[in-house]
């Protein structure tokens, strides 16, 4: 985003009094301490005080509708992404708060100055946030924890949803069992006392007791009702029970397993139904239960590679909210009272106890034989089963793309491998498409395509109406406290969506791939955003960059990926995001893949590409792209360099990533900024070979003298290409075939 559309962003949504809580509080704090109210009095506070003074305002500034206009630094999402990632960091125990006290200090300020403190907030979180995952392009610019919405009606109304033909026999089971609750002479439930044995101040470790137990008599007391055989499924308490939440709250977290007596990590991937216990009930709020049930369903989609969504509960005091996380984020019923509204929760409670996989959430395409997943395909008229080998990469967190990756072979091929690629696209989005034309071509050192298609469940391929059937959450209350509202007439913002990186006018090419950085509804529609269910199967397989065996491995699968991005360039398609974890290598000799490869072509175009428009991975973008000049292959081979010099530098042999350097805040820089950085960086020859000799690992000194002969070709006399020069992506090969015979690189492995 251009700093005067920054700048026009903050003016027209000011702060105003969203700074009013972090002022109050402050003020109590220095009282009850004996301080000044000086922003200098925040060096003598501890991390507690801190704690309750950062999170309550960065919760606010969360809700303010800049937040979700503004851009991340990465850009690809809005700041408000960042500022939730910045929520959770603050609230862990190991945070330092040096990086936050220039906020703190930026709004507590007689003149507070708007930009000056969204300033301080990019900085905070470019501050706290590490160097980015070995993960895949699309996997970082996609997935985020959101929790979109909050549904007011009956906790049934999503449960119904998800029970779909059994939910007429559990009606009439939850009412006959609900009446054997309420009869004979000793009632487990009375309508003007609640639940016989609800423990006292609903104290957490009591509540888990009593709902195991009441768990077990409904299960029983449902023997002559179940419509479907009985699972032996019981609540669970998670070994690391106790939790002690960012305000001092006392929590447990518990979920719904088959077999628990066998199972005793609920972590792992038994957990069916995740669930958070607190005593208090106006912990039912963002800051507590609702964001830890959150952290627990992204444990749940991260460690359960074929969830499609997850069901939840939260109980604070006696007070029940049921929850349904998806690729769009979360939605909640309302509160009811467990012990008012007793029938309510007999429904829930056998639910949870009688719902199939598929009804929990799990992909029933994916199906478990002779202790195999196995994935069934139609391609070329025939049936093919395909083998899961093993998971390679799954997202996690909740919202977004959600990229889950396997490696797979044919039932009757099993040399060959595949890999399996499901993710949650954008209606207009088909990337299978795109992958299939581009191998139509002959194009070499690129990832080939095997199959695609869109994943129907019930006839439905998306979750608007294929997860949550038609619920509508566009008048939901959205997810933020009311506490820390200015007022309770406070308009919320629930439709803050991502803005684009640019304009994205006059498309001109029918077959052109758009990337979306966000859905196509803008802030005020009345429109839902959606995405449907992709499958992508590719032949190639192989592994990072930056895992080759040895620095001439690595120098020649550098010059294998150079080789098929031209491959792709003559045939129209311009690949847009070269980065460590687009480029790979095989080097299984029994492994019929490509040497090396490209692969994710999520943000290739054919044709010309939109003026202005920023894309890629930020680390590895070329200086132009980030100045915004139209992107062309002149910048995906400058990409090819910054690759080579990020490699040098963040690892320190095969794999072996280094941690944090001062490099990692490339990720978080404005583009112009980072632009000026990187041009200054390969100006000067003499500068550019201290600046590698300092920098470079030991691993890859032996590379110091090579970085800087790509540097002279990929940025003539320390300038950059003024003009296409096609020539580049020889010169660029030849300096990788000479360095890869240097005797100094040869004796490294």
């Amino acid at each position: 985003m251009a700093d005067q559309s920054q700048s026009k962003i903050i003016e027209d949504n000011p702060i105003g009094d969203g700074l009013d809580t972090l002022r109050t509080s402050f003020s109590l704090t220095c009282e009850d301490k004996g301080l000044s109210y000086l922003s200098d009095s925040l060096d003598q506070l501890g991390q507690k005080d801190l704690q309750n003074l950062a999170i309550p305002f960065l919760v606010s500034l969360w809700t303010l509708p800049a937040s979700g206009l503004l851009l991340s630094k990465t850009g690809r999402g809005p700041l408000q992404d960042d500022l939730l990632r910045l929520i959770c960091a603050v609230a862990s125990d190991d945070f330092g708060f040096d990086c936050i006290k220039p906020l703190l200090s930026a709004a507590l300020a007689d003149k507070p100055d708007d930009a000056l403190i969204w300033n301080q907030v990019y900085h905070a979180i470019a501050e706290s946030t590490p160097p980015p995952k070995a993960v895949a392009s699309s996997l970082q610019q996609t997935s985020s924890l959101t929790i979109t919405s909050q549904y007011r009606k009956q906790v049934d109304d999503i449960l119904e949803r998800e029970l779909g033909p059994i939910v007429a026999g559990l009606k009439i089971a939850s009412k006959a069992v609900f009446e054997k609750c309420t009869g004979g002479s000793n009632p487990i439930f009375r309508i003007e006392e609640g639940w016989q044995g609800w423990p006292k101040n609903a104290d957490p470790d009591g509540v888990f007791g009593w709902l195991a137990d009441l768990s077990d008599k409904l299960a029983v007391l449902a023997e002559d009702q179940t419509p479907i055989p009985s699972r032996q499924r019981r609540p669970l308490v998670n070994p690391n029970k106790h939790i002690e939440s960012h305000v001092g709250k006392r929590g447990l977290s518990v979920g719904f397993v088959d077999e628990p007596k066998s199972r005793k990590d609920p972590i792992r991937p038994q957990i069916l139904v995740p669930g958070e216990l607190r005593s208090n009930r106006f912990a039912d709020n963002a800051l507590e239960a609702w964001l830890d049930l959150g952290r627990y369903a992204r444990n749940v989609f991260a460690t359960q590679n074929t969830r499609r969504f997850t069901l939840g509960f939260t109980i604070c005091g006696s007070f029940m909210r049921v929850w349904e996380f998806d690729r769009l984020g979360g939605i909640a019923s309302e509160e009811f009272n467990i012990n008012k509204e007793g029938l309510v929760f007999v429904f829930t409670i056998l639910g949870f106890l009688w719902m199939n996989g598929e009804e929990l959430g799990f992909d029933p395409t994916i199906r478990t034989e002779n202790g195999q997943q196995v994935i069934k395909i139609k391609r070329n008229g025939s049936t093919e089963r395909l083998i899961i080998d093993e998971i390679i990469k799954r997202a996690d967190r909740i919202a977004g793309r959600a990229t889950t990756c396997w490696k797979a072979h044919h039932e009757e091929e099993p040399q060959r491998p595949l890999v399996i690629k499901d993710s949650w696209q954008y209606p207009e989005d088909d990337e299978g498409e795109f992958l299939r034309e581009a191998t139509s071509r002959n194009i070499v050192n690129v990832s080939r395509y095997y199959y695609h298609e869109t994943i129907y469940i019930n006839g439905k391929n998306d979750i608007q109406y294929g997860i949550r059937k038609g619920l509508d959450t566009r008048g939901a209350r959205d997810y933020r406290p009311e506490r820390l509202t200015s007022s309770p007439n406070t308009s919320s913002c629930t439709n803050h969506k991502v803005q684009r990186l640019s304009s994205q006018t006059s498309i001109t090419s029918p077959r052109r791939k758009r990337p979306r950085l966000a859905p196509l509804t803008k802030v005020g529609s009345s429109a839902s955003p959606n995405r449907v269910h992709r499958r992508v199967i590719l032949r190639d397989y192989g592994k990072p960059i930056y895992e080759a065996s040895s620095l001439a491995a690595l120098l020649s699968a550098l010059e294998g990926c150079i080789d098929g991005h031209e491959s792709l360039y003559k045939v129209g398609i311009l690949h847009r995001d070269i980065s460590i974890y687009n480029l790979m290598i095989n080097e299984d000799n029994e492994n019929p893949s490509w040497p090396s490869f490209l692969i994710d072509l999520d943000l290739a175009i054919e044709g010309v590409a939109e003026e202005g428009l920023v894309v890629g991975t930020r680390a590895f973008m070329a200086i132009g792209v980030l100045y915004g000049e139209t992107h062309t292959f002149m910048h995906d081979l400058e990409s090819f360099f910054w690759v080579l010099f990020w490699l040098c530098i963040h690892y320190n042999g095969p794999g072996k990533h280094v941690g944090q350097t001062e490099f990692h805040t490339w990720n978080h820089e404005t583009g112009g900024k980072l632009a000026d950085l990187k041009k200054g960086m390969v100006s000067d020859e003499g500068d550019f070979i201290r600046m590698a000799e300092k920098n470079f690992t030991p691993y890859y000194q032996p590379l110091v003298i090579w970085a800087n002969k790509l540097r002279r070709k990929v940025f003539p006399d320390g300038k950059r290409w003024k003009w296409k020069n096609l020539e580049l992506y020889s010169s660029m090969r030849e300096i990788l075939r000479e360095a890869q015979e240097d005797p100094t690189v040869l004796g490294v492995y």
